[in-house]
């Protein structure tokens, strides 16, 4: 009988690609808004897998759906279609502006899709001079070459040779940035309506609406990322339900699976009609397993019950960060909506997200960073009072030890 091998943190070194650097622990077990490493220490999750973990670890409703599925049918080709997939697809509809639903299995494939899809409409209607995209500047849209050039985060797309060209950047909530750019030869602009990874900024109403205004007025689409923002992680199904601000396009992922890899985008029929068969395709995208756990992520998260309760949650982080914050005076502002919250450090500790980061696992609590002054907050949409209660005492154990052992 062969041995049982030896996993440890530095099998990543030895055999992983090295273009992310983990944390020593390595969580081998996860129930609600907590979960427990090889040793058996437990850690309370306010990352939620960078806002993926929509639920939280093993949600009945989650295990349940992927137990029956896997027992049923696990892959088709795009040649034939699957009953999640569609039942799935209808209530996205039924509870959006969209009328059409492409599945894929990320957030990057998905704006990989609308992107194509944008310049497809484009070019169908207007002609192959009306290709400008614009983004903003800390934005942050996906991996693949088109989404990270698209992006506004130069860090993360140089050094692979020729971008793709006609992408433009503007300044968020800054509306005038976008009508110096904006033209005839515009079509798509793409925005975050709390851009994450740029450090939660959430979009102003009043720019919102400007954007879609100067959409209409120039025949180009609006395209909401809400990869990071979506089912329900603001406390609408959907962020762009709070501004009344619909879009053309919208992408979906992270919490949309609830941990399970599936992405999608949205859109309208007239837009839709222009991915004709064969312009664009996703191998697993729309395969059974993905859609019936993602069927059983919308079914619950799209309810009262739970989408009240993120809000009720966002206010109980809020206090008791603000309880933090007269004892230790490290953050400037909170910012964000519902479960997705920026803690943004003061002039004192400005650059040193990452030194709360690490204090925060050494006090057993998982947190994120977005960017260098801010540390990120997006757990499960569903913990319980309990939970946060806890969590931000190892929070607040984390700061005290950052303020006492690295003061600023």
């Amino acid at each position: 009988m062969t041995a049982q091998m030896q996993v440890t943190r530095a099998l990543f070194d030895e055999v992983m690609v090295p273009n992310y650097a983990p944390a020593q622990l390595i969580p081998v077990k996860g129930q609600g808004s907590r979960v427990w490493d090889q040793s058996g220490r437990d850690y309370i999750d306010f990352a939620g897998g960078i806002a993926v973990s929509s639920l939280g670890h093993c949600h009945p409703a989650l295990v349940g759906a992927l137990k029956h599925q896997a027992e049923q049918l696990w892959h088709l080709s795009n040649v034939l279609t699957n009953e999640p997939a569609l039942r799935l697809a209808k209530k996205l509809v039924d509870a959006t502006f969209a009328e059409k639903v492409y599945f894929c299995n990320s957030g990057a494939e998905a704006n990989e899709a609308a992107f194509k899809l944008a310049r497809r409409w484009a070019l169908d209607n207007y002609g192959a001079q009306k290709q400008d995209i614009i983004s903003f500047s800390k934005s942050f849209h996906g991996r693949t070459f088109f989404t990270v050039t698209v992006g506004g985060q130069a860090s993360y797309s140089d050094g692979f040779g020729p971008k793709p060209g006609a992408i433009l950047h503007a300044e968020f909530n800054n509306l005038d940035s976008v009508k110096a750019l904006i033209t005839e030869h515009t079509c798509a602009v793409v925005l975050e309506p709390i851009q994450g990874e740029g450090g939660i900024i959430p979009g102003d109403d009043e720019f919102l609406r400007g954007v879609r205004q100067l959409c209409d007025q120039h025949n180009a689409l609006l395209i909401m990322d809400e990869v990071q923002t979506g089912v329900g992680r603001t406390g609408k199904l959907f962020a762009y339900m709070h501004s009344g601000v619909t879009p053309d396009i919208l992408t979906s992922a992270k919490s949309l699976g609830g941990g399970f890899p599936v992405g999608a985008m949205l859109t309208t029929e007239t837009v839709a009609k222009h991915l004709k068969v064969g312009t664009h395709g996703s191998t697993y995208g729309g395969n059974p397993l993905a859609c019936a756990v993602a069927e059983a992520a919308i079914d619950t998260i799209n309810s009262p019950e739970v989408l009240q309760g993120v809000l009720r949650n966002e206010q109980l982080f809020r206090e008791c960060l603000t309880a933090i914050n007269d004892k230790y005076q490290v953050f400037a502002e909170v910012r964000g909506k519902g479960m997705l919250l920026g803690a943004v450090l003061n002039e004192r500790y400005k650059g040193r997200s990452r030194d709360f980061f690490l204090a925060s696992a050494d006090q057993g609590l998982l947190a994120l960073v977005a960017g260098v002054d801010v540390i990120r907050f997006a757990p499960s949409l569903v913990i319980t009072e309990q939970e946060i209660r806890e969590g931000m005492q190892r929070f607040e154990a984390a700061v005290k030890q950052v303020t006492e052992l690295q003061p600023a």
